[in-house]
């Protein structure tokens, strides 16, 4: 069984929407994984924020306003009375829910337990319109399979074991309908897998069911040799390894959410990345296997803080990188890239929340150096860390840009440099033009 997941713009209209359920009832077995209507999520989140500031008459205007919305998707969606009142139902019992946050004090949960209903409501949405056409569909709970533990990492056990129970206890259907990104926690509570995470949610069934392949479908062909934000005239690639595409998601690639790789990794289940607007190309497949060999794509990271620690303490000392490490560690603050030298060491965060703390720590180390605005490249393919005189094109293409830190040797498949933000456009042009159409 496949596993097709659709994100929001995909299923953003009424037009999508059926153009969604068209791609579907192919007349395989499949489970479909959905994200919120686009929009919905941001409209959520609105709320949430406004019930945690006790705005409770701005939440009510958002809250009514998208309520009005719903009401004429449903009009405009069905065309037979019993799933028009069907539909009714489903947004009365979503909207209710979300109401009852509106009197008394708003929970810690609260805002999780509201952004839930994008996905909740268009999964139902979705169900009653395949019903509608003739369809046998079935819609699954997320929320009785999809687990994370205290780390918020998935229950992977946990979720086999629900997911492959739930499906043997249902009437068997054609297609399987279930939503992205929502779950619960140890305490049983709805959360989530955070931005993105519809992606992730599929592939962790596809491991859960062994899937024989994991479809994200989107609205681009592919991943892209480059940014096409920045850059004209890029090229879809066609193949990708495991490695490659997580490299890729990891260092801005949006099109793939950084950690869906892992589960279809660990599993062997191919991931095909496809475009709902444009079915007949094969779009981008990822596999264990890279098929060939050279550059594939470069991707570019935003936000990226640059820390560099300079101690005589360092040279020939052992233990002095453990100490810094745990000083990350202790503040939950994960480390992209890595530079050393006898008596000084540079790395990059993306998550600048506890900064000041952990420069206070570092300081008793050393002399301490904070860069703000910079951007990690990074330049991905198979085996380029091994091909002859491969960094020497890299540093020639970029030969104008002032480079902050180089990682290279740690992967076989990349190759990243730091810049300033201001120089991203200017790099991604340039090994667009001297690397990847050279």
């Amino acid at each position: 069984m496949k596993v097709y997941k659709f994100g929001g713009t995909s299923v953003g209209t009424i037009e999508t929407m059926r153009t969604v359920m068209n791609l579907v009832a192919d007349g395989t077995q499949k489970l479909v994984v959905l994200s919120a209507m686009a929009g919905t999520t941001n409209r959520l989140v609105e709320i949430s924020d406004y019930l945690s500031k006790k705005n409770k008459e701005s939440a009510l205007g958002i809250i009514n306003s998208l309520e009005k919305k719903y009401y004429n998707v449903v009009f405009d969606l069905y065309t037979t009375k019993e799933m028009k009142e069907q539909g009714k139902r489903v947004l009365e019992e979503r909207f209710d829910f979300i109401k009852s946050f509106t009197s008394g004090v708003f929970p810690e949960y609260g805002g999780r337990a509201i952004l839930a209903q994008g996905e909740l409501i268009s999964t139902a949405l979705f169900t009653l319109l395949m019903q509608e056409s003739g369809h046998n569909a079935l819609l699954l709970p997320a929320l009785e399979f999809m687990k994370i533990d205290n780390d918020k990492q998935p229950d992977n056990y946990y979720i086999k074991d629900k997911l492959n129970t739930l499906l043997k206890k249902s009437p068997k259907a054609d297609y399987y309908i279930t939503q992205g990104f929502i779950c619960r926690n140890e305490a049983g509570e709805i959360d989530n897998l955070q931005r993105g995470g519809s992606d992730y949610t599929a592939t962790l069934i596809g491991a859960a069911i062994n899937s024989e392949e994991v479809q994200i479908w989107t609205d681009i062909d592919g991943f892209h040799d480059n940014d096409p934000r920045y850059v004209e005239n890029t090229k879809k690639v066609d193949t990708l390894s495991f490695n490659e595409a997580s490299e890729l998601a990891y260092f801005g690639a949006k099109i793939l959410h950084p950690q869906t790789v892992l589960p279809a990794m660990m599993n062997g289940i191919p991931v095909r990345l496809k475009n709902t607007m444009n079915p007949p190309d094969p779009g981008t497949l990822i596999t264990s296997d890279s098929k060939t060999k050279g550059i594939k794509a470069v991707a570019a990271k935003d936000g990226i803080t640059a820390i560099k620690i300079r101690s005589g303490r360092m040279l020939n000392a052992y233990g002095f990188l453990k100490n810094i490490f745990e000083i990350f560690e202790f503040f939950k603050t994960a480390i992209d890239m890595i530079s050393t030298s006898e008596v000084a060491l540079s790395l990059t965060i993306d998550d600048p929340k506890h900064l000041d703390e952990i420069v206070a720590e570092l300081k008793e180390y050393g002399k301490v150096e904070i860069d703000h605005n910079q951007t990690i490249v990074c330049i991905v393919g198979n085996m380029i860390a091994e091909e002859k005189g491969f960094a020497a094109k890299v540093f020639t293409a970029l030969d104008h840009v002032p480079i902050r830190m180089i990682s290279y040797g740690g992967s076989r498949h990349n190759i990243s440099v730091l810049i300033n933000t201001n120089d991203k456009k200017a790099t991604l042009q340039a090994l667009s033009n001297k690397l990847l159409n050279s």
